[in-house]
């Protein structure tokens, strides 16, 4: 739904062959697909990048789709540019669904090589066809899996992004995970506990149940943080599936993944970035407020410059909260 009555940006959709994905575990298809935006009276030379990173069970491809009472993506910045809020740039929307629902933007034996994808597949052919981005120019932004996703790529690749957004992102695992396990064994309980059985019921469903949702995000999370190929879909848990007791080298391997403990390791990482911007809900379901609160302590403590924000709303629908990173975003890859 539009609410800005000035000129409209163009959004293109290209489709990038990928050899990083190609014969993943999952069965996904290699051949991915990028919608990308560019501002109104441009074509993209020039402009910075920034690539938006969505939340677990979403694609790309629903930002830049029309959505009932709010805008899209495309309409958001058609916005915040005729507004002189922000000045333009070319924004790319990657798909990266999975069979499992989506990924955490990191590369994994079970998900597939997205990190790879990305960066070695993705943002060359949107920087080839537009004439866009490049070293300094380019900006990283999500929500949910998606801030996970940025704030991790951020802390990994300074080298290739300058500028990062992360909203709700995933952190403090042992605060936004470890309390589902009990709740997900119940939900493989009704399978005799068995992966493979619970997924393959989930899929040939007709509807799915309204109890799922939490068993496989932590099955997919699961199968990104610690795979293991020889397993269902390369998925095993960090816990006994009897007694819900911590696995420690299982758990181990996922706390290596929590961006709280790769700051120590990175922390000169987000210093090289031109802008870093956090913020969560105060009301977040996913426990995901103490987990912002204990990053962004620790940022102020190695004195890396930042902004972060809370805000007081919950973990859902909260695109709105774009108004505040974008701006900050451009403004900071001009």
């Amino acid at each position: 739904m539009r609410i800005h009555s000035g000129p409209s940006g163009t959004v293109h959709r290209i489709a990038v062959d990928s050899a990083a994905l190609r014969g993943n575990l999952l069965g996904d298809p290699s051949t991915r697909l990028v919608d990308v935006y560019i501002p109104a009276g441009q074509t993209g030379s020039g402009l910075p990048l920034l690539v938006d990173l969505v939340g677990f069970t979403s694609s790309g491809l629903s930002h830049t789709n029309w959505a009932a009472f709010q805008e899209n993506v495309p309409e958001r910045l058609d916005r915040l540019i005729g507004a002189a809020k922000m000045p333009p740039v070319v924004a790319a929307f990657p798909d990266c669904f999975t069979r499992l629902g989506g990924n955490q933007y990191v590369n994994s034996a079970a998900t597939g090589a997205w990190e790879d994808y990305l960066l070695g597949e993705m943002l060359p052919a949107v920087e080839r066809r537009f004439g866009c981005g490049g070293e300094g120019r380019r900006g990283v932004f999500g929500k949910s899996s998606g801030g996970y996703g940025a704030i991790v790529h951020a802390l990994r690749h300074p080298d290739i992004w300058a500028a990062a957004a992360c909203h709700s992102g995933d952190m403090a695992f042992e605060l936004c995970y470890l309390p589902d396990m009990p709740l997900v064994l119940q939900g493989l309980s009704k399978a005799d506990y068995s992966i493979q059985r619970w997924w393959t019921e989930l899929e040939s469903a007709r509807k799915r149940p309204d109890d799922a949702s939490m068993v496989f995000n932590i099955l997919a999370m699961a199968a990104s943080y610690d795979p293991d190929p020889s397993e269902y879909l390369g998925i095993r848990l960090p816990v006994t599936l009897d007694t819900c007791e911590l696995l420690d080298e299982r758990w181990a391997n996922w706390l290596r993944h929590d961006p709280i403990v790769m700051l120590e390791s990175k922390a000169d990482s987000l210093r090289r970035l031109k802008a870093v911007y956090i913020d969560c809900g105060t009301s977040d379901q996913y426990r995901l407020l103490y987990g912002a609160r204990r990053f962004v302590r620790r940022l102020e403590q190695l004195g890396i410059a930042h902004r972060y924000e809370e805000f007081p709303d919950n973990h859902s629908a909260v695109d709105y909260r774009m108004d505040e990173s974008l701006p900050l975003l451009a403004q900071a890859l001009i």
